[in-house]
């Protein structure tokens, strides 16, 4: 048998480690980082100069580290010269997962700027609130993104970088053409970084009210990258001796927006910061996703649960070697139990794997996979991490004990700064080093972690606590179910009553009476939905693939 897993951390989080782990303190704080980690981003994206292995591969596109920072060095030197961007000004990225998405990230990272990622889905309105907060000096973007935001650009005096612009005709005039200004053979221009200026601003989904900035630092992405990197070996080690191997050069598929924090830092960063190939796909189609899979040997494949179901369902999952494939999962949203057997039993190679973070950690916390996710089921792994700690606590903020339901909170080098200009927000949700995450769950007597729900999506039934994510994971045993969600509806004499929506797979045929009583064997009887209905169509979910259940009851339910 491997180590266990705080044998593990205590290996590679051990001195003379290239992860080793020191204690710190912020603000009066304790915490714990990683001692080897750079102060800020410009220092991991110059280890990449020079080198002629590919980085990216996109459609018929192969770009080396070499070209890519050749390609930032002109990006960077741009933004200063020519649009007089300076330290801590803010530069908007509003495109698909285009090369010119990472190059404008590492660019902009480069010269002290703050990234401020655009939500590809966002309709103008939108657009124009988040380029308004930020007070964007710059906005990058493709096509699509520039023709939606060219007039609110021009009433706030932002000047626009077009990205692919062949069908954009005419220009506004404040858009330039990125091969007109992007000229390769200058050098990045020398400016000075430190661990706590801000680089990122990802906006959150906005559950209420308008969406907020989340803000990291230099210093914060850097652990992050770390952190995950240093999961990876913690993994590794734990493996049985006898256990094979990976045996080919690991690669990663990016097959979610790089606007979301999970595509980003976690996909995206640790591929430029470790030098891994990076196969990015125009959209999510499953069977081009197989295709690129066996063609550049893919190792990891991390998305959202539904991208997970939809490979494993496509019709000809089977004419495909995915046996490259080590590791299958990801985050974003609850994977029930079922699909993570299904995963371990459809790849040769491929274990199912299941991370719990947010944009408030960079993506980064607990994770598990492998044997462990069958042995735990519906845990999202042990704590606490190399440099994570994990309370579980009550309305009081006290610590709770062992199979005790609260809060979670986290306290990590990885955690964001705060909120762009709400620091009430800020203050309310980072208490004391300490991130309140709004989740529910509880840690058994083992040390593994189990997210029961959001707090806001509890739903109380005659004072009786229901878990969703609970009744979603019964309702997914059903074989004919492809996509369940599941909330509360008002009722004036319980409180709230469960209902659910179901997307069927194709060609099956199922009742709302049927899945109760599937569900009777499995569930108490407060539990099961007394409401269903069944949806011919995904479910919607917003850009980072969470089930947007705050619109369901009138969409199903009117």
């Amino acid at each position: 048998m491997g180590l266990s897993f705080q044998e593990a951390n205590a290996v590679i989080g051990g001195p003379g480690s290239p992860f080793e782990v020191v204690d710190v303190e912020r603000d009066g704080v304790p915490s714990r980082s990683f001692k080897n980690a750079p102060s800020d981003l410009r220092q991991l994206f110059d280890t990449a100069r020079g080198l002629d292995e590919t980085f990216i591969v996109y459609e018929d596109e192969d770009w080396t580290f070499a070209e890519v920072m050749e390609e930032v060095d002109a990006l960077g030197y741009a933004l200063v010269h020519r649009y007089g961007v300076k330290p801590g000004d803010r530069v908007g990225i509003a495109m698909r997962n285009y090369p010119e998405w990472v190059i404008s990230f590492a660019a902009i990272l480069s010269i002290g700027a703050i990234s401020v990622s655009m939500n590809a889905w966002w309709t103008g309105p939108e657009m124009e609130y988040a380029i308004n907060d930020a007070e964007l000096s710059v906005l990058i973007g493709d096509t699509e993104r520039i023709e939606r935001a060219a007039a609110a650009c021009q009433r706030a005096n932002v000047r626009m970088l077009g990205v692919r612009l062949d069908a954009l005709a005419p220009l506004a005039p404040n858009v330039e053409h990125w091969q007109d200004v992007v000229v390769r053979g200058v050098a990045m221009p020398d400016v000075e970084l430190s661990a706590d200026m801000d680089a990122t601003i990802l906006y959150t989904s906005g559950t209420t009210g308008v969406p907020k900035g989340a803000v990291s630092t230099h210093g914060a992405i850097v652990q992050t990258i770390f952190a995950f990197s240093s999961g990876a070996v913690v993994t590794a080690a734990r493996r049985d001796p006898d256990e094979p191997s990976g045996a080919v050069p690991p690669c990663f598929i990016l097959i979610i927006p790089l606007f979301h924090v999970t595509g980003c830092i976690p996909v995206m960063m640790t591929c430029f910061s470790f030098h891994v190939k990076l196969v990015m796909m125009y959209r999510w189609e499953p069977e081009r996703a197989l295709q690129l899979i066996e063609r550049h040997q893919v190792t990891n494949f991390v998305g959202v649960p539904t991208q997970s179901w939809d490979l494993i369902e496509s019709p000809n999952f089977g004419d495909y070697d995915t046996s490259t494939l080590t590791s299958v999962g990801g985050g974003g949203a609850p994977a029930p139990p079922t699909l993570m057997n299904r995963i371990d039993g459809s790849f040769k190679n491929g274990r199912a794997g299941l991370a719990y973070g947010m944009t408030e950690t960079n993506a980064y916390g607990p994770r598990i996979d492998g044997d462990e996710s069958i042995a735990h089921p519906n845990s999202t792994g042990p704590v606490p991490t190399l440099v994570m700690d994990v309370e579980i606590r009550d309305e009081e903020m006290r610590a709770l004990g062992v199979n005790e339901n609260g809060e979670i909170w986290m306290r990590s080098p990885t955690l964001i700064r705060g909120y762009w200009r709400h620091p009430e927000t800020t203050a309310s949700t980072l208490v004391d080093g300490w991130l309140r995450s709004g989740d529910l769950g509880h840690i058994d007597g083992d040390g593994y972690l189990y997210v029961e729900d959001r707090v806001k999506d509890m739903i109380i039934r005659a004072g009786e606590n229901i878990y969703s994510a609970e009744v979603e994971a019964a309702i997914y045993e059903h074989p004919a179910v492809y996509e369940a969600a599941v909330f509360g509806l008002p009722d004036e004499r319980l409180g709230e009553v469960v209902a659910c929506v179901v997307m069927l797979k194709p060609g099956q045929l199922l009742s709302a009476d049927e899945l109760r009583v599937h569900l009777q064997t499995r569930l108490a009887n407060f539990k099961i939905p007394t409401r269903v209905a069944f949806s011919d169509a995904p479910l919607p979910r917003n850009a980072p693939g969470k089930m947007m259940k705050r619109e369901m009851p009138g969409i199903y339910f009117p």
